[in-house]
């Protein structure tokens, strides 16, 4: 199982991307966080910018799906998308995420 983390410009792109990658068995599950402080360079200038965090869970097979679907939908240039692998997680929640992702779960 993989769990990545994304930032969106604000909420409603977070929840746009979240739909999105649940209607299309990319992730079986969303979870955003409303607005965070985020601090970073672009272009050589220091940004302070409020975002919305996007968390997905979804499996190892479905993972470069979801990261170009996340791309096409992103109105970011460069966005942050990290994929980072659950070590642990109760059986069953495992179970369910590998069900609803991929062709084969509908």
């Amino acid at each position: 199982m993989l769990w990545v983390y994304v930032t969106c410009k604000n909420w409603r792109e977070a929840k746009k991307i979240g739909e999105t990658a649940v209607r299309e068995h990319l992730a079986a599950c969303a979870n955003i966080f409303g607005k965070c402080d985020s601090i970073f360079f672009w272009k050589r200038k220091l940004c302070k910018e409020k975002e919305a965090v996007l968390i997905l869970k979804t499996s190892e097979r479905t993972w470069k799906k979801l990261e170009q679907r996340i791309k096409q939908l992103h109105s970011y240039e460069v966005p942050c998308i990290e994929a980072l692998k659950v070590e642990r997680a109760e059986k069953n929640y495992l179970k369910w995420v590998e069900g609803e992702c991929g062709e084969d779960s509908d």
